[in-house]
C-alpha cells in the first residue's frame, strides 16, 4: 500500500487529498480515485506525466485512450493502462504529474509518502484526509477571477468520507481485481437500468479465484477428456457425410451434460443436437479438434492437455475470454454469458435476463424486434455451449443451462484472461 499525498497545483489556500493506494494498480485507475478525490466528472482528457510536468519536453508521458488512439497527437507517450503505479513510484518523496481538462489545465502532484504494509482487508483505494474543496469541471475563468468561493458554496466543506463512498463502488474492486475493462462498462451502464440486477456488485462479491483440483476438474470435464482420448491415436472416424457413427454418438451423448432428460435414440448426430453443437464447439471455438482424412483427430492444442484436467482448464479459459477480432455485439454478449454464469453456481444462466441487458445497451434483430432469452439456444454463442458442458456425466432432467459450480469458477478465469 502507498500513502501519497496529491495537491492542486497553484491553489490557495492549498487544495489536497491523502490517498492510500494499492501499488500495483495502474495508472488508469489511479486516474478515476483522482476525479473522485477531487469531485470531477471525469469529462475531459488527462495525462500522466514522470520527470516533469504534463507538457515538458523531458517528461515520460503515460497516455489516456483518447490520446493513444489519436492519429493527430504525435507526442510518444506509453498507454495509462499498461503502467503500475509501483513502476513510477518507487521511495518516499517520489513524484508524479497528473493534468486534467487540457483547457482548465487542472495539475496535481501526487508525492510518495510512506510505503505501507498490505493487508488483506485493505481496500484499492481510500481517501485518509485532505482540505478545501476542490473546483468543479470548467470552472477554471471563474476560480482564477474570483477563488474557491467564486465557484463553490463552501469552499472549506471536505469529507472523507464522501470521497470513500465514491471510491467504494464496483468498478474500483473490479478493475483491481484484472476483470476484463469492457464488462466493467457494461456493468456501469446497466447499474443505470430501472430494474438493475446489480451485476457489479455481485462480481465484486466473488471470491478470489481459486481453480479446482485435478479430481474435482476430472468430474466436470469429463465430456472433453472423453473426446480427447477417443480421438487420440486413430482418432474418431466419420461418416462419408462427416457426422460421427452411431455407435460414438451414443458413447458421447452418455458423456455430454446437455444430453440430461434428452427425448430421442441419440443416435445419429444430427438429430441429437447437443452432441453437434458440442463436437463443432471443440473443432471451431475451442481449437481442440480437427477433421483430417475422414476423423476428427487430435489438435497440437489437444494433445497438450489430454489426460491433464488443469492444461484443459486453462485453455477452456483462455478460449472463452473475448478476443479482438469478434464483432461489438459478440463480444459484449460473451462478456455478460460468462459475467452471469461467473455469479451463478449451481443456477440456472438467466438468459432472459442477459437478452433483456442487450436490448438494454441498443441491441435488437434486424427486423426491429427485441432479443429473446430463448433464442440464445441457436445463437453461435461458444460460452454458453461450453460452460453447461462443464460438469458431470447427464443423470435426470436439467435444465440445459445449468452452471455447476466448476463452470462458474472456469466463467470468472475467462473474465480474467487479458491479464495473465
Amino acid at each position: 500500500m502507498y500513502q501519497v499525498r496529491a495537491d492542486l497545483q497553484d491553489t490557495k489556500p492549498p487544495i489536497w487529498r491523502r490517498l492510500e493506494l494499492r501499488s500495483d494498480l495502474t495508472l488508469e485507475v489511479v486516474h478515476q480515485v483522482l476525479q473522485d478525490a477531487f469531485g470531477w466528472t471525469d469529462s475531459h482528457l488527462h495525462r500522466f506525466a514522470l520527470g516533469g510536468g504534463a507538457w515538458d519536453r523531458d517528461a515520460e508521458l503515460f497516455l489516456c485512450p483518447y490520446d493513444v488512439a489519436d492519429p493527430d497527437n504525435d507526442e510518444d507517450g506509453t498507454p495509462e493502462q499498461e503502467v503500475r503505479l509501483d513502476e513510477v513510484l518507487t521511495e518516499a518523496a517520489d513524484r508524479l504529474s497528473y493534468v486534467y481538462d487540457y483547457g482548465d489545465n487542472w495539475a496535481v502532484t501526487l508525492r510518495l509518502e510512506k510505503v505501507l504494509d498490505h493487508r488483506p482487508d485493505s481496500p484499492a483505494a481510500a481517501c485518509r484526509g485532505g482540505r478545501m474543496a476542490a473546483p468543479p469541471d470548467d470552472s477554471r475563468g471563474e476560480y482564477l477571477h474570483g477563488g474557491l468561493a467564486a465557484v463553490v458554496d463552501d469552499p472549506e466543506h471536505f469529507e472523507a468520507a464522501e470521497v470513500n463512498e465514491a471510491l467504494g463502488r464496483p468498478w474500483f474492486t473490479l478493475t483491481a481485481r484484472g476483470f476484463h475493462p469492457r464488462l466493467l462498462k457494461l456493468a456501469n451502464t446497466l447499474s443505470f437500468r430501472d430494474d438493475d440486477a446489480g451485476l457489479g456488485e455481485r462480481l465484486a462479491s466473488l471470491p478470489e479465484l481459486v481453480v479446482p483440483d485435478d479430481e474435482k476438474l476430472a468430474r466436470s470435464l469429463g465430456a472433453y477428456l472423453w473426446f480427447l482420448d477417443a480421438a487420440a491415436e486413430d482418432g474418431i472416424p466419420l461418416t462419408a457425410a462427416g457426422w460421427m457413427r452411431p455407435a460414438v454418438v451414443k458413447q458421447a451423448a452418455r458423456q455430454i451434460p446437455q444430453m440430461a432428460g434428452w427425448i430421442g435414440k441419440a443416435n445419429r448426430e444430427d438429430l441429437t443436437h447437443p452432441v453437434m453443437a458440442f463436437r463443432e464447439s471443440l473443432i471451431r471455438q475451442l481449437r481442440l479438434l480437427r477433421k483430417y482424412k475422414g476423423a476428427l483427430r487430435l489438435t497440437k492444442a489437444g494433445a497438450a492437455v489430454r489426460g491433464k484436467p488443469a492444461a484443459l482448464f486453462d485453455h477452456l479459459a483462455a478460449r472463452l475470454a473475448p478476443g479482438t477480432g469478434a464483432g461489438v455485439f459478440a463480444v459484449e454478449a460473451n462478456l455478460l454469458v460468462l459475467a452471469h454464469a461467473a455469479i451463478s453456481p449451481g443456477s440456472d444462466l438467466p438468459l432472459d435476463r442477459i437478452a433483456a441487458d442487450l436490448a438494454y445497451m441498443g441491441y435488437e434483430h434486424s427486423d426491429g424486434s427485441p432479443l429473446r432469452g430463448y433464442q440464445f439456444r441457436h445463437y453461435d454463442n461458444t460460452a454458453i455451449t461450453v460452460l453447461a458442458n462443464v460438469d458431470q456425466p447427464p443423470a435426470g432432467r436439467r435444465e440445459r443451462e445449468r452452471i455447476s459450480p466448476v463452470a462458474a469458477t472456469l466463467a470468472h478465469a475467462a473474465l480474467l484472461q487479458h491479464t495473465r
